[in-house]
């Protein structure tokens, strides 16, 4: 049970936040082109040899043309490129620029700067406990009754 306040969402969202700020300053005072949270997210969940827009828009929870108007930011900064799906004539992937392979080498850096800091604030015990709460799978959300 969980005291009166913010609920787990509620702070997960904060956290989340909390990195995205520390990484895109750091970014962003290193020279790279300016991204918005949300184009950062996207990054994030791209695949290495490419993603849909759908699947995108379905990994971030966010519409397709929230996922298009991100992605479209991006192919203009130089970061992303829209290449054909091989497995499919109808389809484009999207991916990675070399410049936005770079880009994100740094940026998985800066991450792991930023984890280093929080640790120095709460401690090592308590960021490797939430790093593996996190990775230990969940499962499929519970079907709850109202």
């Amino acid at each position: 049970m969980h005291t009166a306040g913010r609920t787990l969402p509620q702070l997960l969202t904060e956290a989340r936040r909390w990195f995205e700020e520390g990484l895109l300053a750091a970014m962003e005072e290193a020279g790279a082109a300016p991204v918005s949270p949300a184009q950062a997210q996207l990054f994030a969940v791209l695949d290495e040899r490419g993603t849909t827009v759908s699947e995108l828009a379905r990994r971030m929870g966010v519409t397709r043309q929230t996922t298009h108007q991100a992605v479209h930011g991006l192919v203009v900064a130089g970061l992303l490129e829209q290449v054909p799906d091989p497995a499919s004539g109808r389809r484009r992937l999207i991916r990675r620029t070399a410049r936005g392979e770079q880009t994100h080498r740094q940026a998985e850096l800066v991450l792991e700067r930023v984890e280093d800091e929080l640790a120095a604030r709460i401690g090592r015990p308590a960021v490797d406990a939430l790093r593996a709460a996190l990775e230990t799978p969940w499962g499929p959300p519970p079907q709850l009754r109202p």
